[in-house]
């Protein structure tokens, strides 16, 4: 593992921001850090970047302790904070040369360094203007090369994609996967399509606490990822499905059934089972594959 975080808690005051939070990345992966706002997100990246000190825990970095090392450790570490703060008056080629000169880079290698960023990131055309006459997609760009200026092996992205159309995202996302395959990527976003799009992994916390770290895969497989939507003329009751572990009424209220299912085939035929038995009218019976956006809302909420 390149990144271990273990036990980690962080009060503010009598304010509990971070509550024993443990997990791991690896090179190779993208782990999405998914959680609603004011969950511990912002403040873990922050305690690992080094710029927040942690009341209780470990950090460690390439097998590097980060809390007690962190002028050791932020040289292996790229981080693209929310904010993205950025000198509006500097222009992209010369903030990103100064980028390189705060990491001690010789002038000889900052020189094509900047370059192949400026290409990578899509700001060739952009890159003889200054950072305050860019919009914010450009921005997000400036602020993602500077992240990767100094060739870190852990790489920290809080919400990379903020403000970029379309086609933007897709060139930014494709640049986010080329870049993991070498290194370690935490790409934290409230947008669910992008973690399904580029993330293997992921860590979902709220309130300070973890409430699930696992492959993406096995998130939806282990969570009942198949929804079976059932509706009737007459109205049900919960109780006539209780061989079914996971009902519950839809919004069409209780003419309507959601079931939350593994095995969709076994829990059609109960379903069709209980209609005849009851002599029930049927409608619809319609099956969907669950989405992370619906797995977060579950996973969250039953916190």
């Amino acid at each position: 593992m390149s990144l271990e975080v273990s036990q980690l808690s962080k009060f503010y005051g009598t304010q509990k921001a971070l509550d024993g939070v443990s997990f791991a990345a690896t090179p190779g992966r993208i782990l999405g850090f998914l959680g609603p706002n004011g969950a511990g997100k912002s403040t873990t990246m922050k305690i690992i970047t080094g710029y927040l000190s942690a009341d209780a825990g470990e950090v460690k970095v390439l097998g590097e302790n980060a809390l007690e090392n962190p002028k050791l450790v932020s040289p292996k570490i790229g981080y693209l904070p929310e904010n993205n703060p950025l000198y509006l008056d500097l222009y992209v080629q010369e903030f990103l040369e100064f980028s390189a000169g705060l990491y001690g880079m010789k002038a000889d290698h900052t020189k094509g360094r900047v370059a192949e960023l400026i290409q990578k990131t899509g700001l060739t055309s952009e890159q003889h203007k200054k950072i305050g006459q860019l919009s914010k997609g450009y921005r997000q760009r400036v602020g993602l090369a500077r992240a990767l200026i100094h060739d870190p092996q852990v790489l920290i992205l809080d919400e990379p994609t903020t403000g970029l159309d379309p086609n933007q995202l897709v060139e930014i996302r494709q640049l986010i996967q080329e870049v993991a395959a070498n290194k370690t990527v935490i790409l934290s976003t409230h947008i669910m399509q992008e973690v399904e799009a580029i993330c293997q992994d992921v860590v979902i916390i709220n309130k300070g606490k973890i409430l699930a770290v696992s492959p993406l895969s096995e998130l939806k497989v282990g969570s009942g990822q198949i929804e079976l939507v059932l509706e009737t003329e007459e109205e049900l009751e919960l109780a006539w499905f209780e061989k079914l572990e996971k009902t519950r009424f839809g919004t069409k209220g209780k003419k309507q059934l959601v079931v939350d299912t593994s095995d969709p085939i076994e829990s059609r035929k109960v379903l069709m089972q209980i209609i005849t038995e009851r002599s029930l009218n049927l409608n619809s019976l319609n099956q969907t594959k669950k989405n992370l956006e619906t797995l977060f809302r579950e996973i969250t909420n039953s916190q």
